[in-house]
């Protein structure tokens, strides 16, 4: 006997296998990618597509203003598409005015007439998926290496490349600005204060990016700007409100020289009083990752050097939009840490003295994440075209970033020189590759349609 479970896991696989076929389906229409026989409805007349339609990516049928012709009449309407027939009724729309003007309803598999919610009956299409196009999608879906069209790449010409990279750098650039406008709404409108937490969150360089995040959540500004001037007062409330004046966060080797070292206690006594005084809750400090981190990673780094930028009034948004060059851009976001830290990484530990400044790749990589897409939400906000043409012009004339998104790409044969081109890699491994989206890939597509 089945159990539950095991006929839940064997009904998922099978809709996910029905889900895909249908969306192979809608490829091959959309791109006229049809079997050399020729196409007919299920009563027998002769259909011709002139043109496919606009694809529709919301509720409604799948694609609208579609022309096709059946024998001699040349209809224009909608066009819906299933894996079934059937799936017809499963999805309502014979009770949905919205499906009333379809003209052609096609399927892989035919196994039911279909109605409108006039009770008209609506003309049906089977339409068969060629089969090295199934081949292809199937072998892409399968491949365990990434990229799995890599064969194709070499191929590829220099302006289809060149088009898709700039498509796939500008929805980056998008995902970036609904990240910020989410942080913008969370801050009630404060363009400024998401500003301080979109730089916060990329001071934790990936691993400690959301612990960053809801940390620059945790601090009021308005609070801590009354103490903006007193830099040992900003470094006790962005180190107590990340949790790391609890002595229990202090590794228990290091404890008890923090203790004697007496800036620990200091910094302590301060945070306690200004917690006091604004009613300031720290984050919970379990948050912090440290397994396999840098010491100039350490969060107890970032936040100084963030504590230092925060002082010199260097996180105005104000002193970005200014930055009209990469360098001026630089020198806005260019920091170092408190005296303390040029000689420890942690509470108690001593290092060789470092002024620990940002490294060339972390100046990079904020200037990526942080600078750039804030010079393009803000330019689409105020509907100014020479930030966002900034931002892009940023990104040209930035070096691509060295990660291993960047390298995988780089093996397949493609030139990867800017920022621009490993933004839009980074784009392309994550939001297709990843999710197997080779269907709305221009380099599925063009893996898809080569012939055998």
């Amino acid at each position: 006997m089945l159990s539950f479970g095991f006929f839940f896991v064997i009904l998922s696989a099978d809709t996910k296998t029905r889900k895909r076929m249908e969306l192979l389906l809608h490829y091959c229409w959309k791109h006229k990618i049809f079997p050399l026989s020729p196409l007919t409805t299920t009563d027998g007349h002769a259909v011709e597509v002139l043109d496919p339609g606009l694809h529709n990516t919301n509720a409604g049928p799948d694609f609208f203003n579609a022309k096709i012709k059946i024998n001699d009449t040349v209809w224009v309407g909608n066009v819906e598409i299933h894996d079934r027939a059937s799936d017809w009724f499963a999805h309502g729309h014979d009770h949905d005015g919205h499906y009333d003007n379809v003209v052609l309803h096609v399927a892989g598999e035919i196994d039911a007439d279909v109605r409108t919610s006039k009770g008209d009956f609506v003309p049906q299409m089977r339409l068969e998926v060629p089969p090295h196009v199934k081949a292809h999608y199937s072998e892409l879906l399968a491949a365990d290496a990434y990229p799995p069209c890599h064969a194709v790449i070499p191929s590829l010409t220099r302006l289809m490349m060149h088009s898709w990279m700039s498509a796939l750098q500008t929805e980056r650039l998008e995902l970036k600005t609904e990240a910020i406008n989410r942080r913008v709404s969370q801050c009630d409108g404060d363009w400024e204060a998401a500003y301080f937490v979109t730089m916060a969150r990329n001071y934790g360089f990936g691993i400690n990016g959301d612990a960053f995040e809801q940390w620059a959540f945790s601090i009021p500004l308005h609070a801590a700007d009354h103490h903006r001037d007193d830099l040992f007062q900003t470094e006790a409330i962005f180190m107590g409100q990340a949790g790391l004046l609890d002595p229990e966060t202090i590794p228990a080797h290091c404890r008890q020289d923090a203790l004697e070292e007496g800036y620990f206690n200091r910094l302590r006594s301060e945070y306690e009083y200004l917690a006091h005084k604004f009613s300031l809750r720290p984050i919970d400090p379990s948050l912090w990752r440290f397994l396999r981190l840098r010491p100039q990673n350490f969060p107890h780094v970032r936040i100084s050097q963030l504590a230092n930028l925060y002082y010199k009034h260097r996180t105005r948004l104000r002193l970005l939009l200014e930055a009209d060059t990469v360098k001026a851009a630089e020198e806005v976001l260019r920091t170092s840490v408190t005296p303390y830290w040029e000689t420890h990484y942690t509470f108690g530990s001593t290092s060789t003295h470092n002024e620990k400044n940002l490294s060339r790749q972390s100046l990079n990589l904020l200037l990526i994440n942080t600078a750039i897409p804030m010079l393009f939400a803000y330019g689409r906000y105020k509907s100014d075209e020479r930030l966002c043409n900034r931002a892009f012009d940023f990104l040209e004339q930035l070096k691509a970033e060295n990660n291993h998104i960047v390298r995988m790409w780089q093996q397949c044969g493609l030139v990867v020189e800017t920022a621009g081109d490993s933004q839009a890699l980074i784009q392309l491994k994550k939001e297709y590759c990843d999710r197997r989206e080779c269907l709305r890939c221009r380099i599925g597509y063009e893996y898809m349609r080569a012939t055998p």
